[in-house]
């Protein structure tokens, strides 16, 4: 069983930068992969970013590439996600998630067993 909460969201200006950050309490496997996701009101939750636990491989959306980065600290069980370069569209309430058996694409939103319940971001333009 694992436990996701998420930090770190809030209002910004667009172009601006906000770091958010997920504790993952529970037994963290090597094997696991944890992602970030995001739903917008009125869209479907998409994929932004993952990170595997073990060789630190990460995957990003097109829309996100060199604006944002994730981390992942093994010995604090947390993943970070550095926005930067904000925009309007960024705005949504993001979501980590662990899925514990990666044989999936990281953009599965199916494949993730657990979820934390979310932190808004607010890009104004």
């Amino acid at each position: 069983q694992v436990q996701l909460v998420e930090s770190g969201g809030g209002l910004v200006q667009s172009g601006g930068s906000l770091s958010l950050s997920c504790a993952a309490s529970g037994t963290i496997y090597s094997s696991y992969r944890m992602g970030w996701f995001r739903q917008a009101p009125g869209k479907a939750r998409e994929f932004v970013a993952s990170v595997t636990w073990r060789n630190n491989k990460k995957d990003y959306t097109d829309s996100v590439k060199g604006r944002f980065t994730i981390y992942r600290d093994a010995a604090t069980n947390t993943v970070d996600l550095q926005m930067n370069n904000l925009k309007p569209e960024d705005t949504a309430v993001y979501y980590c998630a662990v899925d514990v058996s990666p044989d999936s694409s990281p953009g599965t939103i199916g494949a993730y067993d657990y979820w934390g319940p979310g932190t808004q971001v607010t890009v104004s333009s």
